[in-house]
């Protein structure tokens, strides 16, 4: 299943491809899903990460919570599981 990230606060720019090139340097990005408004299909500045493993998980969130990726603070943390 992976490990999953959720990180907040994205400029509404950041596309799927840059988010997952941004995260890959830590670990295997399995998946990176890029949340839009449903009705305008704009990003809502939040982005849905699954790693491969949880200590590759671990790494990406110790190095980029708290960054500035373009021009905003960006947020990292472990996503909630929903199931």
């Amino acid at each position: 299943m992976g490990f999953q990230l959720f990180v907040s606060r994205l400029s509404s720019y950041t596309t799927n491809h840059e988010f997952k090139s941004l995260f890959s340097p830590f670990g295997v990005v399995k998946e990176a899903r890029l949340v839009v408004n449903p009705t305008t299909q704009k990003p809502k500045g939040l982005v849905l990460l699954r790693f491969e493993s949880e200590t590759d998980a671990h790494k990406a969130l110790e190095a980029m919570n708290g960054r500035i990726v373009n021009g905003r603070l960006i947020f990292v943390e472990v996503a909630k599981n929903t199931e």
